[in-house]
């Protein structure tokens, strides 16, 4: 295994903590053995990969991001999920494959890198044969991500930011945009395409998230030139609207309000305006707490 897998010395994202995982834990507060809050077919993703059947969502507990927005927060700051064996987790993916998930989605997987490299090469060498998808901040370090060449089959990355300055204001992440467009970089070079099948679901490829988030419309803009001008219709954009606030912004009351229709429809205006076809768009009240799921550890 690569040594950037070595959790002895955890050098898996820019933070470059390099604590021993296997007894403390560094920024992201995850130990070396996964810890789950969730597993379970999950109908929310985008069409390509949920489909009729559901998204296989294994939800990991704990985040190198700082996002002061996170939906997730119960997980993404350790306060929910059950530390697991590798065995256990191989089961798990074979249990959404029984259940007729279309695909495994790895979500907030990526600071479990090594135990998600053995696992998934147990569940193929076992005959699982659905697509692995990394759900990514994207905030990791490309060295990391070549480790899992011929492992993950789709990367559902995100590109939170254009400009540091917010990524460091709203997610405490220093450096993130360059890092996240060099992670990004090397997920399209394992996957130059995006490949679907019959049915329309994706087996091979790259989609990136861009969440909209208020006063925050320019930014947006320059995210999506930015990505069509790099890779054009190679990569599916996936431009969201779901931006709710978490009821924890005292101190970012810019942050304390859903963006608005008009808001959202000047962002797709924009992607049509560039040319882009390859491109999800939500529809509908999608800023609304019933789409986070309950991180109860069912199915854990």
């Amino acid at each position: 295994m690569s040594d950037i897998l070595n959790t002895e010395h955890c050098m898996l994202c820019p933070r470059e903590c390099g604590v021993n995982r296997n007894t403390n834990t560094g920024y992201c507060l995850a130990y070396s053995a996964p810890a789950v809050a969730r597993a379970a077919l999950h109908m929310w993703e985008e069409p390509c990969i949920s489909g009729e059947g559901g998204s296989g969502a294994v939800f990991f507990a704990g985040c190198n991001m700082g996002c002061v927005f996170c939906q997730n927060i119960k997980i993404s700051r350790g306060e929910t999920g059950k530390p697991i064996s590798e065995d256990r987790l191989t089961e798990i993916y074979l249990e959404l494959a029984d259940k007729g998930a279309h695909n495994i989605n790895l979500v907030t997987a990526d600071i479990y890198l090594p135990a998600i490299a053995r696992t998934v090469t147990k569940a193929k060498d076992q005959g699982l044969k659905l697509p692995f998808i990394l759900n990514t901040s994207s905030y990791i370090r490309p060295d990391a991500l070549k480790a899992m060449d011929g492992l993950i089959d789709i990367y559902l990355a995100d590109l939170k930011y254009i400009r540091d300055e917010d990524a460091l204001r709203y997610s405490n992440a220093r450096g993130y945009t360059d890092c996240a467009k060099l992670a990004i970089d090397e997920m399209v070079r394992q996957h130059p395409d995006c490949v679907f099948d019959a049915k329309g679901m994706l087996q091979k490829g790259v989609i990136v998230r861009h969440l909209l988030m208020p006063g925050m419309l320019i930014q947006a803009k320059m995210t999506v030139s930015y990505l069509y001008k790099k890779y054009g219709d190679r990569v599916y954009l996936s431009l969201m609207n779901q931006y709710t606030p978490n009821g924890h912004l005292e101190d970012f009351p810019e942050l304390d309000r859903p963006v608005t229709d008009r808001e959202y429809r000047s962002l797709i205006d924009h992607a049509v305006s560039l040319g882009i076809t390859n491109a999800y768009i939500q529809e509908g009240d999608t800023s609304d707490t019933c789409f986070i799921p309950s991180f109860d550890l069912t199915g854990v």
